[in-house]
């Protein structure tokens, strides 16, 4: 990679996503990410006058971690690494991988402490109290998984992380302001049959302050009012597991049937969802529409934003489009909608919004991905 891409995209977690001032304090935290980058982080946070703060981790070592947790030992950690977050003012968090399933065989048991008692309270103080954006850096194994060579993956990354996110701003305020009047949302494809409301709920413009890459609009269903079937046609990875095939039946808001594509699979999803009473509640429901993302590559950052899908999580729902539902996971599972994918319709209150991942009516059509690139 040059060093004028890896500026370009300092600069854009820099000036468009934290828009960090002078003296304020940054955490960047990175996970099997190369010195390269992190100099050129570091080099944009005092540019402008802020304060880095860097933290290095590397998967491997986490395993070993995650895998000798204790109760004691992840809440001791967890307090530390609140109180640290306590004192930042924005947050960075650049997250690579030699291999996406180097946490696979951490039991679920050992995971769920990590969860509990060190990541869920500083993931609470940093989205809640601080300026923060995620970004998944590019490898040989992120390659790999999207089944491409890693020179022509390089190249597509830059493109999806440094596109022009004010212009899609400008595009997906109308989408928001639909998602703001509308009570009742149908989604229909080829393994896909769910109703829902989201009244009152609120929604959020996802454009590069959060996560890069970016392309969504969310907001969340009524927590007991979905209703149906969903089979989701994208593989996710979660908690360093690969799960496919993944089917929930759903009444009245919850999750009463969760199947797999294997007896192992469907264990550890059922596992995960019983991990909370909240767990088997709907937290989310967004739609993608990244204009340069368009396959899966078993990386939800991505996969979220795919043009064309939507996703639908359990677990715990974001206080800025809240149905007040509370647990530890938080799962964005993927459909897409586009017809190689076996289509599919979006309606609000029964009005097509988006038919075969395309959106129809005319003020959204600049959503449409030969309007955003």
């Amino acid at each position: 990679m040059s060093d004028l891409r890896l500026s370009q995209l300092a600069q854009v977690l820099v000036t468009h996503s934290a828009r960090l001032r002078a003296g304020e304090r940054v955490l960047i935290e990175t996970f099997d990410t190369p010195d390269d980058f992190v100099r050129a982080l570091i080099e944009a946070v005092a540019a402008v006058g802020a304060i880095p703060f860097v933290e290095t981790h590397s998967n491997r070592v986490l395993r070993a971690l995650y895998q000798s947790a204790t109760t004691e030992q992840m809440q001791a950690i967890g307090q530390h690494e609140l109180e640290r977050m306590k004192t930042m003012d924005a947050y960075f968090g650049i997250r690579g991988a030699s291999n996406s399933l180097e946490l696979s065989d951490v039991p679920q048991e050992k995971m769920a402490l990590y969860q509990n008692h060190w990541w869920r309270p500083v993931a609470d103080q940093r989205v809640n109290h601080t300026k923060w954006v995620v970004l998944r850096y590019p490898s040989p194994a992120f390659a790999q998984s999207a089944g491409m060579s890693t020179e022509a993956f390089t190249d597509f990354y830059f493109n999806v992380c440094t596109l022009d996110y004010a212009k899609m701003q400008k595009a997906m305020t109308p989408l928001h302001e639909r998602m703001l009047r509308a009570d009742r949302v149908q989604l229909t494809g080829e393994t896909l049959d769910l109703s829902f409301s989201i009244k009152n709920i609120g929604a959020v413009m996802c454009y590069g302050e959060r996560n890069i890459p970016d392309g969504e609009c969310f907001t969340c269903p009524v927590r007991n009012s979905v209703n149906g079937h969903i089979q989701f046609n994208t593989a996710s990875l979660y908690q360093g597991s690969l799960f496919e095939g993944i089917r929930f039946v759903l009444k009245n808001g919850k999750i009463v049937e969760a199947t797999a594509s294997s007896p192992a699979q469907t264990a550890r999803l059922n596992q995960i969802l019983d991990s909370d009473e909240g767990a088997r509640y709907i937290g989310e429901f967004s739609l993608g529409f990244n204009p340069y993302v368009l396959q899966p590559m078993r990386d939800t950052l991505f996969d979220e934003k795919i043009a064309g899908s939507f996703h639908f999580t359990p677990g715990q729902a974001y206080t800025t489009a809240d149905n007040g539902n509370r647990s530890q996971v938080h799962w964005d599972l993927v459909y897409i909608q586009r017809p190689e994918y076996g289509g599919g319709e979006v309606r609000f209150d029964g009005e097509l919004i988006r038919k075969d991942g395309l959106f129809v009516p005319d003020d959204l059509l600049g959503l449409n991905p030969e309007n955003l690139k």
